[in-house]
């Protein structure tokens, strides 16, 4: 075997060509998405009023392992792409492990994340629908910036209801979108009927994602030619997102590494979905195993502590019902500072993963995550997203254990991105103001009381 290079890639023409639809292979497939009225499995026609009508072809594909990426998306994914998988040899020596450590960097470009592989995608079938613009939500600002970065590439308005803790924490990753031609709002805000009712319900209240994505659905219904978009949670975003994983495993088999455990964070489960993607389908078919472990913020725990069960997708129970790990539509998390990981529930396929034992779940205080983000930073050089800390956190623990046992496990995790517009949260760290608020058991009762009587 040849030297492992410090980082790995591929060439162009070794670029995925098609996405890969986990789904397929899957025994169990996700429950379908319920209409809210009926609780009857929604129709092609009726999902084709929120969103982009190849997107809901996609959404309802569970039997194509296979769905080709369009030749104008894979040329603009060739401005960042493919990117590096990067063995971490200072961390490594820093921890004293035998461990290996991998992990695949998805920051390399102005939105800094991982969200621009499905935002050029549902850009691209909205203009190619002849739409005006689309709608959408964001936590920590990754998609919202990914977004408006893909419209101003097809001329499409971009409508951002961004959450409000993070639109008032995060100033600069507003005003990225804004460079794109994105209009921001705060959510909840006065200009939509579902925002107004929430705030009158909670007042000063710093949001959620569930309260951001009804008011983005609600003015994409209201306005013509508008269409909405997600950055996570949905089938189709992890099949697009799967463009990490597939690039990972085949940067990895160029060397014969074959990794013992993938670790990922998870909020909606775009990222994780993506990463786990192609070594997931391996699993599913018994074709290998692999360890593969969803890190969560212990203040939104919604695969560690939540219900598998039917729930909204959003806190003003306007969209469809998702049979997911859910904490409960109403849930509105802490202001912590993972921003992209304050979503109620999980993706229904990774939910069904889950729950069918091919995949674990652990949940970290806010903290914990800073510290090694700060100890990732000092060795391996990138200041990593607090959303990607989690996953460094649990990869670190895992070496740990490695360098007591004397284990040479391999290690894959996920960097979704860059954390430099979070210098409030680093800010918050460093001077001693970051708490590690965790919901009590009776807070998550009183929520779980809620979800839909099926």
């Amino acid at each position: 075997m040849s030297e492992i290079p410090y980082k790995i890639y591929l060439d162009e023409s070794e670029m995925p060509k098609a996405w890969y639809n986990l789904r397929a292979d899957m025994k169990n497939k996700p429950a379908p998405l319920l209409n809210p009225g009926t609780h009857q499995p929604m129709t092609a026609a009726e999902l084709g009023g929120v969103f982009c009508d190849e997107l809901v072809q996609q959404e309802l594909n569970d039997t194509d392992p296979f769905i080709e990426i369009p030749q104008e998306i894979r040329n603009f994914y060739k401005m960042y792409r493919p990117s590096p998988l990067v063995r971490a040899y200072c961390l490594e020596k820093k921890l004293n492990t035998p461990a290996k450590i991998y992990y695949k960097f998805e920051g390399n470009n102005t939105s800094g994340s991982h969200k621009l592989n499905s935002a050029i995608a549902q850009a691209y079938y909205a203009k190619k629908q002849g739409l005006k613009g689309v709608t959408t939500e964001t936590g920590a600002g990754q998609w919202g910036t990914a977004l408006s970065m893909a419209c101003a590439y097809f001329d499409l308005d971009c409508k951002v209801f961004m959450v409000k803790v993070s639109y008032e924490q995060k100033p600069f990753r507003r005003e990225v979108m804004r460079t794109y031609g994105a209009s921001v709002t705060p959510s909840p805000s006065m200009e939509t009927e579902i925002g107004k009712k929430i705030l009158a319900e909670h007042p000063g209240t710093t949001g959620s994602l569930g309260c951001a994505i009804s008011e983005a659905v609600e003015v994409a219904v209201g306005s013509e030619g508008y269409r909405y978009v997600l950055g996570s949670v949905l089938n189709q975003v992890l099949l697009h997102q799967s463009v990490i994983g597939l690039e990972s495993k085949a940067a990895l088999d160029k060397y014969g590494v074959k990794p013992d455990m993938i670790i990922g964070c998870a909020g909606g489960g775009s990222n994780l979905g993506g990463l786990i993607a192609p070594f997931m389908g391996e699993k599913l078919r018994g074709e290998a195993d692999y360890r593969i472990i969803a890190v969560e913020p212990a203040s939104c725990p919604s695969f560690t502590r939540g219900k598998f069960a039917y729930d909204f997708c959003d806190t003003g129970m306007v969209c469809p019902l998702a049979k997911m790990y859910t904490l409960g539509s109403g849930f509105i998390p802490a202001p912590n500072h993972a921003g992209g990981l304050r979503y109620h529930g999980m993706s229904s396929t990774l939910s069904q993963l889950y729950h069918d034992g091919y995949m674990e779940a652990v949940s970290v205080p806010q903290t914990a995550v800073f510290e090694a983000a700060e100890q990732f930073a000092r060795t391996e050089g990138i200041l990593p997203a607090p959303e990607s800390s989690h996953a460094i956190k649990v990869a670190i623990d895992e070496a740990k254990k490695c360098a007591e046992t004397g284990e040479e496990k391999t290690i894959l995790f996920g960097l979704t991105g860059t954390g430099y517009f979070d210098m409030v949260a680093y800010e918050k760290f460093h001077d001693g103001k970051m708490d590690d608020y965790i919901p009590t058991d009776e807070e998550l009762a009183k929520y779980a009381a809620t979800l839909p009587k099926m």
